[in-house]
């Protein structure tokens, strides 16, 4: 069953970001993850709130795929890039 991973992201170091970026693909096709949209720019929200500026979605084989991907020892090491030049908030669901 697949697994999703969705973002809520703000870039406030674009520079910064863009290392992350760099090393972002290599680790994450390793572990057969799919992009579905990036967007830096601002979502329209339809009801309630949403508390960053841009979202990213994407897609994994199964559960186990998108942990081995958010615990590979690489994209740890690379995560910490984002977590200095964005505001993020994070989540993983399995899909239906």
């Amino acid at each position: 069953m697949a697994a999703y991973f969705i973002a809520q992201i703000s870039i406030h170091d674009p520079d910064g970001y863009q290392k992350y970026l760099e090393g972002f693909m290599p680790i994450f096709d390793r572990h057969g993850g799919r992009l579905l949209t990036i967007s830096s720019k601002p979502v329209e929200v339809i009801e309630g709130s949403w508390a960053e500026d841009g979202i990213v979605l994407m897609e994994f084989p199964d559960m186990a795929a998108a942990n081995a991907w958010k615990d590979d020892p690489d994209y740890v090491e690379l995560a910490k890039i984002r977590q200095q030049t964005a505001t993020a908030n994070l989540v993983l669901v399995e899909g239906l």
